[in-house]
């Protein structure tokens, strides 16, 4: 497996992309607020399930810290506003059916499934601050204990 090229401290360029309610999500909006984007492999799978749900239930705790949540899959705008629905996420889902967003981040692999190589989303989260500047990455992530390490993470900012 090759070395990623490392993202930290590298200002992410303003971009733009699909996601549920009102309005597209554009990374520029967020700007003078940290920024949690997590990646996830599908919508209405166990790991997806419980990994959204413990960012759901610290969610106030993250926005105490000025911290925005977006999450991220290839599934479509339909999928998306029907988990977020059914898990009463307070926070907004991008949908990148055409994997420009995971492009940017690089965090479509090959995987395994079934004995089969697939292309999916490795589940991942990134930590963009106030600035736009990436802080924090998490690759490979194992969904027990994330989340609280990520608020941890956010806190720590300030």
């Amino acid at each position: 497996m090759s070395e990623r090229p490392s993202i930290l401290n590298m200002t992410v360029p303003d971009f733009s992309a699909e996601m549920t309610g009102p309005t597209a999500f554009q990374l520029s909006h967020y700007r003078g607020k940290n920024l949690v984007l997590y990646f996830y492999p599908k919508d209405n799978t166990p790991g997806c399930t419980t990994e959204s749900l413990q960012f759901r239930e610290l969610y106030p705790k993250f926005q105490k810290a000025r911290t925005d949540i977006i999450g991220i899959s290839r599934d479509s705008l339909r999928s998306h506003d029907g988990f977020k629905s059914k898990l009463e996420l307070p926070f907004e889902l991008i949908s990148d059916k055409d994997e420009t967003v995971c492009a940017m981040f690089d965090v479509i692999i090959m995987k395994s499934m079934y004995g089969k190589k697939v292309r999916g989303i490795e589940r991942s989260t990134f930590i963009i601050d106030a600035a736009g500047k990436m802080v924090k990455e998490w690759r490979g992530v194992k969904v027990p204990g994330h989340v609280d390490e990520v608020l941890e993470f956010v806190q720590s900012l300030g």
